[in-house]
């Protein structure tokens, strides 16, 4: 989310890594390039039933489909930020866009699960990679919030959607459209430079063990839905070599100067929070409708579509005047609204009330992922801002693991 260009005081600017360039590009060639992964990942909300039968397996067993998706941007998006960091951003870049094309041509062509799994992988990864471009290329909070309002939109939009090309083609089809990325590629390529991708080159060697531990971790994070004894264990043994490894390579995967900033930790916990909340209720609306209320399937997806369009929209409206709200003020916004929307799906059984809920969680988990990723930067030193956006990100991106898996133990099962 860094350009390198000074943004006005009256803005509250994101930390600068990306290279001084002649002309940014536009808000919305950096949303076109981040947001379909969120349609992408939303899109088999409402077919899960349809995607599980043609492949020959349970409903239970095609949410992996959705959560490995999940766990590939979730370990992707440092390992992106560290690629950005090291090569800078034209080859994380053209990365990313290569895994994300064979990743959707491998999901159109397979007729098996385990390959299919491989492809959303392959996708999900690539998108990482083109989200850690659009972020590091802002430049400032309303761009940012642009970008991630983008991501509520298309991600309001996947569900219904998914159902539709479902329905007059494919559910494959359904998993395509986080392609659509790919057209913004020669855009954004255009105001980056060939050489001098940071302004400050960052020559340290790249900290392979540090990334190692690090995909380790949120690997068994991932799990612990499933399987709650493996996924603990592997975690616990996970997290003291990784300290360890911090505290003797400062400057690595893990910046110990991040792990040390209360804002960044403080930021990060939230985010992760507010992301799990939202990630559960989006999967599990369509079953709480069903329970509550006489909705048709189509009806539950029109009234989810307007609701999070609605929160999506509001988020861009709170990033774009954070700066003037102050981040205290923004703070309970986002705290107030996060804990309402999981407590009001929880004790409600009155659907427009589920609408409401689900607005809400949209709009804090959007919300917070445009502000709070800036507040969790800013205290960085600027060579390490890049690595301090792709572990926030990572936590964030791990309620989107989590979300589904959580909501397939509590209400999908």
């Amino acid at each position: 989310m860094h350009s390198g260009v000074l943004v006005s005081a009256a803005v509250s600017a994101v930390p600068s890594t990306a290279p001084a360039v002649s002309r940014r590009p536009s808000a919305l060639w950096l949303a076109l390039l981040a947001a379909p992964i969120a349609t992408g990942a939303n899109a088999p909300v409402l077919i899960l039933p349809d995607m599980a039968r043609s492949l020959g397996i349970s409903t239970a067993g095609a949410t992996w489909l959705v959560t490995v998706f999940a766990w590939s941007m979730t370990v992707g998006t440092p390992l992106f930020a560290a690629l950005v960091r090291h090569r800078g951003l034209r080859a994380a870049l053209v990365t990313g866009a290569v895994a994300a094309l064979a990743g959707t041509a491998l999901v159109a062509v397979s007729p098996w699960f385990a390959l299919t799994l491989v492809g959303r992988a392959a996708q999900a990864a690539g998108g990482a990679g083109l989200v850690a471009v659009a972020m590091n290329l802002a430049g400032s909070t309303r761009r940012m919030g642009a970008i991630t309002a983008g991501f509520g939109v298309l991600g309001a939009v996947g569900p219904l959607l998914g159902s539709t090309l479902a329905a007059l083609a494919d559910w494959r089809a359904s998993l395509a459209v986080s392609a659509l990325a790919l057209l913004a590629v020669p855009a954004v390529w255009r105001h980056i430079p060939r050489t001098g991708s940071q302004p400050t080159p960052h020559t340290t060697p790249f900290d392979a063990v540090g990334a190692g531990l690090v995909t380790a971790l949120a690997s068994a994070l991932v799990l612990i839905p499933m399987a709650p004894l493996t996924g603990a264990l592997v975690a616990a043994a996970v997290v003291v070599p990784l300290a360890v490894h911090v505290r003797r390579h400062p400057d690595g995967f893990v910046p110990a100067a991040v792990l040390g900033s209360r804002a960044f930790v403080s930021s990060s916990l939230l985010a992760f929070a507010f992301s799990t909340s939202y990630f559960i209720l989006l999967f599990a609306l369509p079953e709480l409708a069903r329970r509550h209320t006489d909705w048709s399937t189509e009806a539950v997806g029109t009234g989810q579509l307007v609701a999070l369009l609605t929160g999506s929209a509001l988020s861009w409206l709170l990033a774009a005047s954070a700066a003037r709200l102050g981040h205290r003020k923004v703070l309970t916004v986002l705290i107030v609204l996060g804990t309402a929307a999981p407590l009001t799906a929880a004790f409600s059984s009155w659907g427009p009330a589920l609408l409401l809920a689900a607005a809400a969680a949209v709009f804090v988990a959007t919300g917070s992922n445009a502000t709070l990723s800036v507040h969790a930067a800013q205290p960085a030193p600027a060579s390490q801002r890049p690595a301090a956006i792709g572990l926030f990100v990572l936590c964030y991106q791990l309620g989107g693991a989590l979300g589904p898996a959580l909501a397939t133990l509590l209400v999908l099962t």
